[in-house]
Parts: structure tokens; sequence; C-alpha cells
């Protein structure tokens, strides 16, 4: 018997660019590559796609049928692909490497999104102010400064917030944690950039500095303070007397010369 198996033999091509394939209704698929065609459409919501697999995925959304289930935690996915990928948080397997830097990631998804930082790619722009962002999360977390939306609440005072990141820092004032501490004098904080700017204090590092005279300090805040030297800018006032001050300490030192007229 001629055990050569006939799997490689890829008979049917594709006229536009050359991909063959081994079956007849496959070369029909990729065609659909081409022309656009997208012949399954979802009776729910008209969605349409070029492919019945695809189609079946999609309807999962609306049947909330997930049939690929984690045997370590339980989870459960609409997809065998969103389940290898979430396996990979229990192996540590993260086989998608960056060619430049070596970092090594568990989805390819990932690993497409750091390379970014190397190339400075921004493919995700903003409709109303044109700024560009290298992930879609970023955009969507900058378009609510544009509608105000703030969907993130914190259950305990009920303060909203643009960014989950805020909530979850914010819900640290009121649990009382600190996660991030200095490795030097043992100080802690409730949020990792409070440490970064109290590392500096160590470090003697500067970046921020004075674009007029050159002045460098630890603190983007520091920065806009001392700008107002520059500027004469003063934006706290005295709803008493008018008074105005560049900062906000030196308006209630001034409010004590108020203390018998408000009482």
């Amino acid at each position: 018997m001629n055990m050569e198996t006939q799997s490689e033999e890829k008979p049917y091509s594709c006229q536009v660019c050359d991909a063959a394939f081994s079956k007849d209704s496959s070369l029909k698929r990729h065609i659909r590559t081409h022309t656009g065609e997208k012949p399954y459409a979802c009776q729910v919501c008209g969605s349409a796609f070029s492919d019945s697999s695809y189609l079946k995925y999609h309807m999962r959304l609306h049947t909330q049928e997930k049939p690929y289930t984690c045997q370590v935690c339980g989870s459960a996915f609409s997809q065998n692909c969103d389940l290898k990928n979430h396996m990979r948080t229990h192996t540590g397997e993260k086989p998608y490497l960056c060619k430049v830097c070596g970092s090594a990631f568990s989805q390819n998804n990932h690993l497409k999104s750091h390379i970014r930082t190397h190339t400075g790619e921004k493919p995700y722009s903003c409709e109303i102010c044109a700024m560009s962002f290298a992930h879609k999360s970023h955009l969507q977390n900058h378009i609510r400064t544009h509608t105000g939306e703030k969907p993130f609440s914190c259950k305990i005072c009920g303060f909203s917030f643009a960014d989950n990141s805020y909530l979850t820092s914010h819900m640290q004032t009121h649990t009382g944690e600190k996660p991030y501490s200095c490795k030097i004098c043992i100080k802690s904080f409730s949020q990792n950039s409070h440490l970064k700017s109290h590392m500096r204090i160590h470090t003697g590092e500067r970046p921020y500095s004075c674009e007029i005279c050159g002045s460098s300090f630890s603190r983007s805040s520091s920065v806009t303070k001392h700008m107002r030297i520059h500027t004469g800018e003063k934006p706290f006032s005295c709803q008493v007397c008018g008074s105005t001050f560049a900062e906000n300490w030196k308006l209630t030192k001034h409010m004590c010369k108020h203390t018998d007229i408000i009482a």
C-alpha cells in the first residue's frame, strides 16, 4: 500500500494572489477576501460574514452560548481560541516574542500592541480632535474627555470615573491599601505614580523643565506652578475681596485675614 499522504497536494489556485488550496471550498472562501462578499448574515442584528463559521461564532454573542470550559478554574468561552489564550494564564506560557527587545506575551494581539512602542504607530484616531493612540482602549478612554461619560462608579461613595484605573486607585482611599513601597526608605503609596514621584527624592532626577528659563523639577505640577512666575497667572481668587494668588496655599493663608468678616 502506498502510505504517501495526499495532504500536501493543493490543486486549487487563486487567480488573484496565487494562494493554493487542497479543497475547492477553501478556495471559494479565500476568494471572498478579494471580492469582499459576505453571504452569511445574522438574522438578529444583520451583521454579515464571509464564512459560515464566523457567523456561527458571532451567534454566540446573542445566545450567550459558551461551550468551551477551562478545566482548571471553570471559566467558559464562546470560542476555542479564547480558551487556549485563557489557559496561558494558568500555564504561564508566553509564545509570542518581540524581535526588537525580547519581551514575551501570552497573546498575539498583546504582542502587536507592544510592537507599537517601538514603531511609534498610532492607528486609532479621535474623530473629534484628531489625537491618535497606539491602543484602542486608550482612544475609548480619551473619547470620554469629550463626552463627559464616567461609567465606572465607586460603590461606597458614588464617585464616578472615566477610566477603570482611576476607580481602582480611588478605592484605595477607602481601603487604606498602599501596595507600592519604596525599597530605599520603606514608605508606601496607594498609587504607582506617587511612588515614582517619591523615588526622585532619592535619585535627584528632575525630568520636567521650564521652556523659558530652563529650571527643572521632579514633578510636572511643580512646573505648572513655576510657569505662573513667567505668565503672571493667578488662578486662585478670594471670594471676599477679590485678591488673586498664583498658589492655593497663599489663598488659604490670605483667608485668615477675613476670619472675623466671614464669622
